[in-house]
């Protein structure tokens, strides 16, 4: 996949281009069909698929102040994009300059004169440009005037769920990481490096390491069965996300103890995927009681994890 960063850049005469356009937080199924329809209508044309989106996301431009957090860093979002086979994608960024154009003039000076678009497929809800003014009924109205096909997609979901990302970002937020998978279609995943933290996991028997994600969207806290990727590897793992109330820590952390596992990881990097929820974040009596619960969580998550496996080349996003 080409990345394009600037609209200057966006090489001239692509061969009749097919492009969708959207924020794609998360890259769930609803986007990888949206892709699907997109790859498939180009190949008809012998053409080629571009995915158009805006870096930062508009939310953080336009509602600074709003508590909206991503499902995927950006350079996730590129990944999965990419692991979908669309051939272009073009990363507009994205200013308060910018969205005051309006609709009719970002189809015309950037869909049509920059990029040459021939069809354009969108979901059934997008809308962009000012005051959201580019809807399917004015896309298609330029269509006419401009010679491009609209496409519009029915919402897309399983029968019963919809495929979204406020869904996506509700379940994960209330920690129902079970519940996300068949709506994104992989499991949920935060990464970083690993910290010194306050070695109180050697302690009670059970090392972990002390994560400093790059997401801004985490489960909610407590713990919960892992799979951690590291170094290529995956392991399996038993992860807690909280405030560790029987120490009164205060700070919100992330600490994954992996299996039967004694590297020295420090500085490295980590990938912990999310697999089940295992119980609330709580206070113990004592460090004897906390070991105890420790003992059986790990115990649950060794049962969870037995036969689930990740297709690494999959989920490299």
């Amino acid at each position: 996949m080409i990345i394009i960063r600037k609209i200057d850049d966006i090489p001239e005469n692509l061969p009749d281009p097919v492009a969708t356009i959207g924020n794609f937080d998360g890259v769930h199924r609803g986007h990888c069909e949206i892709f699907r329809r997109v790859r498939q209508a180009a190949r008809d044309r012998n053409g080629v698929s571009v995915a158009i989106t805006f870096f930062p996301h508009p939310l953080k431009v336009l509602a600074p102040a709003k508590s909206f957090k991503l499902i995927t860093t950006y350079s996730q979002k590129e990944a999965l994009i990419e692991s979908s086979g669309i051939d272009y994608l073009v990363s507009i960024p994205f200013s308060r300059e910018f969205a005051g154009i309006s609709a009719g003039e970002f189809v015309r000076e950037i869909l049509v004169d920059r990029i040459g678009m021939k069809k354009i497929i969108i979901g059934y809800d997008y809308a962009f440009g000012r005051k959201r003014e580019g809807d399917v009924h004015l896309l298609r109205k330029l269509g006419m005037r401009f010679g491009f096909e609209v496409e519009m997609l029915e919402q897309i979901g399983d029968g019963e769920t919809p495929f979204s990302s406020s869904m996506i970002r509700s379940l994960i937020e209330n920690g129902d990481v079970k519940g996300a998978v068949p709506l994104l279609g992989r499991f949920f995943s935060i990464g970083g490096p690993v910290v010194s933290g306050l070695q109180r996991g050697k302690v009670l028997g059970f090392a972990t390491a002390n994560v400093v994600p790059e997401e801004e969207l985490l489960p909610k806290p407590g713990v919960y069965a892992v799979k951690v990727e590291y170094s290529g590897t995956i392991y399996d793992g038993a992860c807690n996300i909280g405030f560790n109330p029987t120490f009164k820590n205060g700070e919100l952390t992330v600490e994954a103890h992996i299996l039967d596992f004694e590297e020295d990881i420090y500085g490295r990097e980590l990938r912990i995927h999310f697999i089940e929820r295992i119980r609330d974040e709580r206070k113990f009596s004592d460090v004897g009681d906390l070991k105890k619960a420790i003992e059986k969580d790990v115990a649950a998550c060794r049962e969870i994890l037995t036969g689930v496996t990740l297709d690494l080349d999959r989920m490299k996003g």
